[in-house]
């Protein structure tokens, strides 16, 4: 028993001692690491950019593709129009994507009406 409470006050006062006690490996938000992931992600959504089609669906584009780091959704001339934008060329070093450094993939009803600033511009 005597041990048991002595080994509980033990720990108790080590972790007292190790409070405020932190190690950065990064800023956990980011996603990106020094070696290179920025990297390996752009070449990755330009590879898989190659493989989208026209008429393909929203599904489909994402199955491919993975998760876009932004999108955006709404109606025009009772169509749902959704683009979504993949991190594809570097254009800031401050570790933070931005659409400007993304393709946009443009989808109307569910079908890929195209890729890239144009169709986007045409939207």
């Amino acid at each position: 028993m005597k041990n048991k409470l002595l080994s509980l006050a033990f720990f108790g006062i080590a972790s007292l001692g190790l409070t405020g006690c932190v190690v950065n490996l990064g800023d956990g938000e980011s996603g990106w690491d020094n070696n290179g992931s920025w990297e390996k992600v752009q070449e990755k959504n330009r590879a898989n950019l190659s493989k989208i089609s026209l008429g393909m669906s929203k599904d489909q584009v994402v199955t491919l593709m993975g998760t876009a780091d932004f999108n955006e959704a709404y109606v025009q001339q009772n169509k749902e129009v959704y683009v979504l934008f993949y991190r594809t060329q570097r254009t800031h070093g401050d570790g933070k994507t931005t659409k400007d450094e993304c393709t946009p993939v443009v989808i109307s009803n569910n079908t890929v009406v195209g890729w890239g600033e144009m169709a986007y511009s045409k939207i």
